[in-house]
């Protein structure tokens, strides 16, 4: 498939088209509606509807380069006619969000829009505060800051922990504050959380690293690794 360099002078609604006939010339030139809004991440999105494309991307993108635009246009038609985009474009895309200013806007954007929503710490069975204390003195020499700390007010299966670096906070699934959950389990995935405020997430390039070296050599520090990853990898009824 040829690649194209988005030309300067193009419009925004310039852009997906050639790229829409690039990639489908045979369903002709379609009606284009692109729209930027102020999504709290860097949220994106496109439909085909009777021959009109619509597409919504987040502001923070709006004084993004033209090829960057490209990009994106060449990742949402592809995502929207479900083949995978060209690996040239998606580099692109990923360098530019790599980039310190643009993770900087959004981060900015992420504590002024957004509002990190939480059950309290205390739950049913288990309190994260005074678990977090626990840990924290064990493992972490009492040093590390208390975030923001609460249970998940949807009980997930899939994502049993998350540390969201914007708003300072950590969320437990509620699935997990059940009596018949190993108290060992909850720490674990506690645990797990409080690493990503030590081991921050690494950018090169365009290459994100989330679970570094060095943070999975802390992680097996965990008391009851074995067990807890043993617990979890039976899965939650």
């Amino acid at each position: 498939m040829p690649v194209q360099s988005a030309i300067l002078f193009e419009t925004i609604e310039e852009i997906y088209e050639r790229v829409f006939l690039d990639l489908r010339p045979s369903l002709g030139r379609p009606g284009i509606s692109v729209r930027f809004h102020p999504f709290t991440n860097l949220t994106s999105n496109i439909r085909l509807v009777q021959g009109q494309l619509i597409v919504k991307i987040s502001d923070l993108l709006e004084g993004a380069p033209a090829p960057v635009q490209e990009s994106l246009a060449y990742i949402l038609l592809s995502k929207l006619f479900r083949q995978r985009p060209p690996r040239q474009m998606m580099e692109i895309y990923r360098l530019y969000l790599a980039r310190q200013d643009v993770r900087g806007r959004l981060n900015t954007v992420r504590q002024e829009r957004g509002r990190k929503m939480l059950a309290a710490a205390a739950g049913h069975a288990f309190d994260l505060e005074a678990m977090f204390d626990v840990i924290n003195a064990k493992y972490f020499g009492e040093r590390m800051l208390k975030p923001k700390l609460g249970w998940s007010l949807q009980a997930s299966r899939t994502i049993l922990g998350h540390y969201d670096a914007s708003h300072q906070a950590i969320a437990i699934s509620k699935i997990l504050d059940r009596v018949e959950v190993p108290e060992y389990v909850v720490q674990y995935v506690l645990y797990h959380e409080m690493l990503h405020i030590q081991h921050p997430v690494e950018h090169k390039g365009s290459t994100r690293r989330i679970h570094t070296a060095a943070f999975k050599k802390d992680e097996k520090q965990f008391e009851h690794y074995v067990e807890a990853k043993a617990f979890l990898k039976k899965g939650l009824r």
